[in-house]
């Protein structure tokens, strides 16, 4: 039976975006091994019934010595595990996954690069010494020939491309993780007071700054309710603290719900769903989530974010870190329920063309197929793909 591991830096990330997929696979007639740090969604998905392994890795780290025993331990999982193919998600798993792959003689690694993020998008000093660093580690990491790399937008796939960091015919462009269009399903919208919605880890990068500010300036002409949805995470240096939304709660500005492990009623509470990121975003799941259940969006003009929301079609583009511009663009919507109610029906439809689970599936099954089924070299795509 042919092996498929699939790894990422959270057991979060695993249950929330790729738990679909393993499924798949496993429907599929493969064996399926997760692997990642340990955490509490590790036990649930063991009582999914599938294989997972505790790697041990430091997320705040990036000095190369101190990594060193995370990319060792890695390549004793590879090496006891044998599998066919390895598929790594988010950065510290993508670059030292597919050196410790390639040191245990795995025949076939797949990378799904899932945002750019601060260090190639941002233009502060630090971000700039860091990209001098990253470009050839990310070159050698995708040295291997009999490798895909998958993105989430074409912009970072053309970055890349052009940053010589991934020759062309070794990617493929597959929008996001996929949403479950049988599970996310529009609804009318809720009576009483308007819900602007923001779904994300409660990260600074977020915008859930920008998002308290631009409550502010609504709460001064419109009676609405802001919420937050989404944890803290502290092994992230950008995490908010939960002392600092509580404060934000008490001055009345946000209502902040936590973690909820059902989204789909949670979006059909919403209005409006936002995310003013100015973080390198892939494809935002959350987007496309509001998106399935009917709702309009406003997200900032960044990569991804621009690939799922079409401006004045589904959603409003405004600019990253502009509280004013947020808080304009939201209240346009609030003043319009047609306009709503078209950009929420124009949303649903995307993502069942573009978005639903799955074509991702099928499209991410293509990619091991050409892998571990036809030589490399049969492969071709084109930089628009």
């Amino acid at each position: 039976m042919t092996k498929i591991v699939l790894v990422a830096n959270t057991d979060w990330y695993l249950y929330n975006f790729r738990r679909s997929l393993a499924n798949f696979l496993l429907g599929q007639g493969f064996e399926v091994t997760l692997v990642s740090p340990p955490g509490k969604y590790a036990e649930l998905l063991k009582g999914d019934g599938f294989n997972w392994i505790a790697w041990n890795l430091g997320r705040q780290s990036t000095a190369p010595w101190r990594e060193l025993p995370a990319i060792f331990a890695l390549f004793n999982i590879y090496r006891r595990e044998q599998a066919d193919l390895s598929h790594h998600h988010t950065i510290k798993p993508v670059l030292y996954g597919s050196l410790a792959a390639r040191a245990a003689r795995i025949s076939n690694i797949v990378n799904s690069i899932t945002g750019r993020g601060f260090v190639f998008l941002s233009s502060k000093p630090k971000a700039s010494l860091l990209k001098h660093i990253a470009r050839p580690f990310y070159r050698l990491a995708f040295s291997q020939p009999s490798q895909m790399v998958i993105f989430e937008n074409q912009e970072d796939r053309q970055y890349f491309i052009r940053e010589k960091m991934i020759p062309v015919e070794r990617t493929r462009l597959i929008a996001g993780v996929g949403v479950d269009t049988d599970r996310f399903v529009p609804a009318p919208e809720p009576p009483g007071l308007p819900i602007i919605l923001l779904s994300s880890r409660m990260l600074w990068e977020k915008g859930i700054g920008v998002m308290v500010d631009a409550a502010r300036i609504l709460h001064r002409t419109t009676k609405v309710r802001v919420v937050l949805v989404g944890a803290p995470d502290p092994g992230n240096p950008t995490s908010i603290s939960e002392g600092q939304l509580h404060t934000w709660v008490n001055e009345g500005v946000i209502e902040w719900w936590g973690w909820q492990s059902d989204m789909n009623p949670i979006y059909q509470k919403a209005t409006i769903v936002t995310l003013p990121t100015f973080y390198g975003e892939g494809a935002p799941t959350a987007l496309l989530e509001a998106a399935a259940c009917g709702r309009p969006l406003v997200a900032t003009d960044i990569p991804g974010c621009r690939d799922i929301v079409i401006d004045s079609v589904n959603g409003l583009i405004v600019p990253p870190n502009d509280s004013n511009a947020l808080a304009d663009a939201l209240m346009k919507l609030l003043a319009d329920p047609l306009q709503r109610g078209r950009m929420g029906q124009a949303g649903r439809q995307l993502v069942l063309d573009k978005f639903n689970v799955n074509l991702v599936n099928q499209s991410t099954l293509a990619v091991y197929q050409n892998l571990l089924y036809k030589p490399l070299s049969s492969a071709r795509t084109k930089s628009g793909e």
